[in-house]
């Protein structure tokens, strides 16, 4: 079953975050604040919006997403952060429901796109991504500006 998280479900959107980043060789990298999500998730501005897969009553993935926009389209597409489940559960379907949960509110939502990215040798997911007509953007490289980077860049306006 796919549904959308509630407050409740902080804890179990943290600890599947911290198990995709180990997954992902980032846990170095997770400076996760359970009430920080908690905010950004359902505070009073929303920055992204939480589905999770569920079996037998139990939380075995998740998809992180939120709008974004493209220019070219004029349309709103949706950005899929993260998406995850739980490497006993894989292979059961939970990740393609998940998938296509997100792909019907794209389509609801009048969006023109639904994106994600993934790393390279991430070879399953490229494969199992590939496998319902996703296409990798090979001419589009990704940037990141954080840390002492960002407040550099922002104090040059």
């Amino acid at each position: 079953m796919i549904r959308s998280a509630t407050p409740a479900d902080v804890p179990a959107i943290a600890r599947l975050i911290r198990a995709l980043a180990e997954y992902e060789k980032l846990s170095h990298e997770v400076v996760l604040r359970e009430e920080e999500l908690h905010q950004h998730l359902f505070g009073e501005r929303r920055y992204a919006e939480v589905v999770l897969a569920e079996d037998g009553g139990q939380v075995v993935g998740f998809a992180l997403f939120f709008h974004n926009y493209s220019t070219f389209l004029s349309k709103p597409g949706l950005y899929l952060e993260d998406l995850f489940v739980l490497p006993e559960q894989r292979g059961r379907g939970h990740g393609k429901r998940l998938l296509s949960h997100l792909a019907k509110l794209a389509v609801e939502r009048g969006c023109g796109r639904f994106e994600w990215s993934v790393l390279d040798w991430n070879t399953p997911s490229i494969e199992f991504y590939k496998s319902f007509g996703a296409v990798p953007m090979n001419d589009w490289t990704v940037f990141r500006v954080t840390g002492e980077s960002l407040e550099r860049l922002a104090r040059a306006a």
